[in-house]
């Protein structure tokens, strides 16, 4: 019966949205909005927490909430990695350990509303104001991103212009139109929802949907940048990243199959470390 219930969760909040939406439109609009900006999971879970716990570090004040940051100390240049959507630091730990040998000073946080942090919402200007943050407190040579981690790494740049050397991005999304199409099929929304949705993005963050474009914002960036993504990723396209790609003139992409969007291999660490190394 839950999982019943679930299945046919999205078009019963489809439903009360469109409804909604002939009464009260702002309303509808916000609630679309927050709703879309809402992670269901990534808080920590039982088995996460000793690899966490042992590395936690400070905490800072990010629009009235903490934001949970961690260190694993190492003598050679410091690493900012940045997790995607509903995950944690957590997601790392394998990573991190390959890391920790090659003598890298690591650091990571969790996003708002994900991990040990506070927070309701994320988006990724709200992700990268925060990300700003962190890299204020402890200015990294290098920063790895993974999905929407990746975008907020790209977006980030492309807002603040940060004296970084190098950036990773592990399968990243890139046009918010095109997300923003899947979820109004997810929940079954109608265009007249959807403009007022539009309209209120525009309103909270300053873009339009199509304005909204991982790809162009990475045309303006000179670092060198690593972008790996899997050819059979169900979560983001690969054309997210050749569009990337193609935009980035100092970018080189690889091509994975079978690693899936979480890309947390061997293979894939090895080709991250040969690119931070050299």
């Amino acid at each position: 019966m839950k999982k019943k219930f679930q299945k046919y969760l999205p078009k019963i909040i489809g439903m009360q949205l469109n409804s909604q939406h002939l009464i009260q439109p702002q309303k509808a609009a916000s609630r679309a909005f927050y709703l879309f900006c809402s992670p269901r999971r990534g808080r920590v879970k039982p088995e996460q927490e000793d690899f966490l716990n042992n590395a936690k570090a400070e905490v800072f004040n990010f629009q009235n909430k903490k934001i949970q940051t961690y260190r694993w100390p190492g003598s050679k240049k410091k690493i900012l990695l940045v997790h995607g959507w509903e995950s944690n630091t957590q997601r790392w730990e394998e990573f991190i350990k390959k890391l920790q040998k090659e003598d890298y000073d690591i650091f990571a946080f969790d996003a708002p509303a994900h991990g040990y942090s506070e927070g309701k919402i994320i988006n990724v200007p709200l992700y990268a104001s925060a990300l700003q943050e962190m890299v204020n407190q402890i200015t990294p040579s290098i920063i790895v991103g993974h999905s929407i981690g990746a975008m907020t790494t790209v977006f980030h740049q492309h807002q603040y212009n940060n004296n970084v050397e190098k950036l990773v991005l592990l399968g990243p999304p890139s046009e918010l139109s095109s997300i923003m199409d899947d979820y109004q099929k997810i929940l079954k929304l109608k265009p007249r929802v959807m403009k007022s949705l539009e309209d209120y993005f525009h309103q909270q963050l300053g873009y339009r949907f199509k304005e909204f474009s991982i790809a162009k914002f990475a045309k303006a960036i000179q670092q060198p940048g690593l972008i790996i993504h899997d050819e059979y990723d169900k979560i983001a396209p690969i054309s997210a990243s050749k569009a990337i790609n193609n935009e980035w003139k100092n970018s080189k992409l690889i091509i994975t199959e079978g690693a899936g969007h979480s890309l947390n291999n061997d293979s894939i660490h090895k080709n991250i470390l040969n690119f931070i190394n050299n």
